[in-house]
């Protein structure tokens, strides 16, 4: 296989990867990037010989991304569909219905282990920061938000979520490594963002917890409403 310093995605964020797995990773990574192009059809002999692996893993890579819709399987090899503005603008959208619903119930539960947890991995994140570890930021800002998806323990949004993470943990990836060569001083408001996080977990306030959310997704201050008001009629007809 070919060196993984020569792979766009870090290896180091999964433990005891499966060659398929781990190729899948790399393949996404270069197709949301663009360094694959749409319409490209990727030969499982041509992918075996360049990460010098037998065709099994390709394979087993290549279903993982026909799984998520970014490649399409047909008989001549597999079809890169890649990602449309309007693919990533309607991922968004679901992990803001995700975050949405994951706050109203949080306003319910004891959330003083949470906040420690949360405080925990924004000083990892600030330290990474410090050493332009722009990888290292990316793996803990996804575990921020994992960690806040999961303390409310519904198995059908976390299913909603890992469905959802292999792409978003690209495009954070991605954004990241643009924003430390480009933008990097827009990282204070990043890490910003993540203290009103914690302050409306804190204090349960949903004004905090909009303001968090609308700093987290751009344009979305009408949605958020709207979504908590779903929320509060959905809770109280369970009532």
């Amino acid at each position: 296989m070919i060196k993984s310093n020569e792979f766009l995605y870090p290896s180091k964020w999964i433990a005891n990867p499966s060659t398929g797995l781990l190729l899948a990773c790399e393949l996404r990574m270069r197709i949301i990037s663009g360094m694959i192009k749409k319409g490209t059809v990727l030969s499982e002999n041509k992918l075996a010989t360049e990460f010098e692996v037998s065709r099994s893993p390709i394979r087993e890579a290549l279903k993982i991304l026909a799984t998520e819709n970014i490649i399409r399987l047909e008989r001549m090899g597999a079809v890169v569909v890649g990602l449309t503005e309007q693919d990533i603008k309607e991922f968004y959208d679901v992990r803001l219905l995700i975050e949405t619903f994951v706050y109203e119930r949080i306003v319910k539960i004891d959330t003083s282990e949470l906040v420690r947890e949360l405080s925990k991995i924004l000083e990892m994140m600030e330290v990474a920061i410090k050493y332009k570890d722009v990888d290292e930021f990316s793996y803990q800002d996804v575990l921020f938000h994992e960690t806040i998806i999961r303390s409310i323990n519904h198995s059908y949004i976390l299913l909603i979520w890992n469905n959802m993470k292999p792409v978003m943990e690209s495009l954070i990836l991605l954004s990241m490594r643009m924003h430390v060569e480009e933008k990097y001083d827009d990282f204070s408001r990043i890490l910003k963002n993540h203290e009103i996080y914690i302050e409306a977990i804190k204090t349960k306030d949903r004004a905090i917890m909009i303001q968090a959310l609308h700093q987290n997704f751009d344009n979305v201050q009408g949605k958020v409403e709207d979504l908590w008001e779903s929320q509060q009629m959905l809770t109280k007809g369970k009532e």
